[in-house]
Order: structure tokens, then C-alpha cells, then sequence
């Protein structure tokens, strides 16, 4: 929006009741933990909410670049709001992959939003491993 006085204070206001989000779920296929979609909303929304801030988050699929994107749009009860978006990969073109991709950009689009660190060590999942030499 033009302004975003009063979001930004009441986003402060919020962070201040954010903790770290522990890593809690855990990967099989890397054997790592990470911290669920779930777990951060836990942790961000009881706050946002405290503060007249609501969470809104979407996906779109551009065609003029072929990309899918996941959006998140923070709106104060003033009218106020901020929006940003992340293109993400999807890596199986199946509603799994879609799925996936759609879970794993909320959870970091709404992390980066709200300024909380996830304790995460499954940055594995969102790269491919390098084959090895022999």
C-alpha cells in the first residue's frame, strides 16, 4: 500500500512475541529436521493476529515466463499491507510437486515476511545433489 505507518508498527509489535521456530518434522529422505508450515504458523500467527495483522497467501502460474509463484500479503486492520512474492521449482509436474513446491515457498515467503529464523537444516530438499566422481 502507500503507507504502511501503522503495519510496520504493529509487524514490530508482533515480532516481538516471535520466537525462533524450532525444527520439529523431519525429512526421511535426508534424515534432517526442519521446521513445518505448520510449526511457523504457530508461531507467527497467534502474534500477527494480536496485532490486526492478517496473513493471506496464494500461488499464481505466469505463463508469459512459465513460472509458478507462491504470493504472501501481510494486511493490518487499518488497510495497510505488504505483499511479496517467490518463484518457485517444482520439481515432479504432478499435484505432489505442485503441492510441495506450494508448502515449502509459504512456509519461507512467511518466515522472511515476519522476520522469524526457522532452526532448519533441510536445505538439502530444495537442491539437487551433485552426482559423484569416481
Amino acid at each position: 500500500s502507500e503507507g504502511i505507518g501503522k503495519l510496520a508498527g504493529a509487524l514490530a509489535k508482533a515480532q516481538s512475541k516471535m520466537t525462533m521456530v524450532e525444527g520439529k518434522s523431519t525429512n526421511p529422505f535426508f534424515n534432517s529436521k526442519y521446521a513445518s508450515l505448520a510449526t511457523v504458523l504457530e508461531v507467527a500467527m497467534p502474534a500477527l493476529n494480536a496485532n490486526e495483522i492478517a496473513l493471506v497467501q496464494g500461488n499464481r502460474w505466469d505463463t508469459s515466463d512459465n513460472g509458478f509463484y507462491i504470493t504472501s500479503m501481510l494486511m493490518h486492520s487499518s488497510g495497510e499491507w505488504i505483499k511479496s512474492e517467490i518463484r518457485m521449482p517444482i520439481s515432479k509436474k504432478d499435484a505432489h510437486g505442485v503441492g510441495a513446491a506450494t508448502t515449502y515457498g509459504r512456509r519461507y515467503l512467511l518466515s522472511s515476511m515476519v522476520g522469524v529464523a526457522q532452526a532448519d537444516d533441510d536445505g538439502n530438499g530444495a537442491t539437487k545433489t551433485a552426482p559423484h566422481r569416481k
